[in-house]
């Protein structure tokens, strides 16, 4: 597997994904969201088992909270790994839902 991993984005205003090819896996890592307003529920984080433990689930997160701070919408951390990782980030409390 690759070090090097794109984090990309597909959606619309009511809902989407951050996403990344995985190389070998069948399936993408992804964030997948679903949007309220200007409040994006982070509804679910998937990463294949053989690239897990490699940090592909934070960069997703990460991702999100750039579009976030760019595009001015909250997070609604629905998913436990993104639920932990804003409980772990006390200076994300700006962008917590």
């Amino acid at each position: 597997m690759s070090d090097t991993i794109t984090i990309e984005h597909e959606g619309s205003e009511t809902a989407g994904r951050y996403f990344a090819a995985v190389e070998g896996a069948p399936r993408d890592a992804e964030l997948t969201w679903r949007g309220d307003g200007k409040v994006r529920h982070a509804t679910h984080t998937f990463v294949p088992t053989a690239a897990r433990g490699k940090g592909i689930a934070e960069k997703l997160v990460k991702a999100m909270i750039a579009d976030a701070r760019e595009q001015g919408f909250r997070i609604a951390p629905d998913c436990s790994y993104v639920d932990t990782y804003f409980r772990r980030h006390a200076e994300l409390s700006d962008l917590r839902a």
